[in-house]
């Protein structure tokens, strides 16, 4: 499980910019669930996932996983457990390098076994398998740098890399904001199924309301730092479009 009490972030903390960012949550995730985050920029949803990751820690408050403290662990601990992919395609991989070396690089986090073993056969054959689930015919161009690749491509890729590690959270960053309706609807589509197939507890921070409500088990709606809204997998089920959009004024 991943259990926050009461944590709370302050930006800027006695300056005239002072913004808080989490105020006071308290939340539980359970394995294996996913959860969508919904709200107005600035509302605190990225905030809660960089507290996650150990990109920044909490002011005040506990976080829990699996019953053990990480909010003062800093992100390359955590990195073990929890992996993230951003909205821009470009972060996460390294352009330079070959489709092949970049699940190479994504690997070390889970055994010292591969800096030895580096791409041989066995490594090789292993990401031409997990690449050929895409299907996007990129398993016969493992040697093509990255760098070539297509926004929708790469963030695929990406998301098959997160799993490279015995990960268990997928944090989820607006992944296909940047991305043509085509390629964000496939890259939605393989994430949900990576999920599901590695029983990852999943975090999905999106602004489309069509993904809010097609995805996850639950929906919560965060404003202000604070989370006003949270839906269980039953009660978002019933939940209409033009009622999450009224939600919001920005839409």
């Amino acid at each position: 499980m991943l259990d926050f009490q009461h944590i709370t972030k302050v930006f800027n903390a006695g300056k005239a910019t002072e913004v808080t960012a989490i105020n006071d949550i308290t939340l539980q995730l359970e394995p294996r669930s996913y959860t969508v985050l919904v709200g107005a920029n600035g509302s605190g949803k990225s905030t809660l996932l960089n507290l996650i990751a150990g990109n920044t820690y909490v002011d005040t408050g506990i976080i829990r996983l699996h019953g053990k403290e990480i909010q003062r662990l800093p992100d390359y601990r955590r990195s073990r457990w929890v992996a993230r992919v951003f909205q821009n395609p470009l972060i996460g991989t390294a352009a330079s390098l070959s489709i092949l070396d970049n699940f190479r690089m994504a690997s070390l986090r889970r055994s010292r076994k591969w800096v030895k073993l580096g791409a041989d056969r066995l490594f090789t054959q292993l990401v031409r398998d997990k690449v050929s689930t895409l299907g996007m015919g990129l398993e016969n161009k493992l040697a093509q740098p990255m760098g070539t690749l297509s926004g929708g491509q790469r963030q695929a890729l990406t998301l098959l890399m997160t799993v490279m590690a015995d990960v268990d959270i997928l944090l989820l960053d607006e992944p296909s904001a940047a991305l043509d309706p085509r390629s964000a609807r496939k890259v939605m589509e393989i994430a949900d199924r990576i999920i599901r197939e590695n029983k990852l507890t999943a975090l999905l921070v999106t602004h489309n309301i069509g993904e809010a409500l097609r995805y996850g088990s639950r929906l919560i709606q965060m404003e202000s730092g604070r989370i006003v809204r949270d839906y269980d997998q039953r009660a978002k089920s019933e939940l209409s479009q033009t009622e999450v959009v009224s939600w919001f004024d920005y839409y």
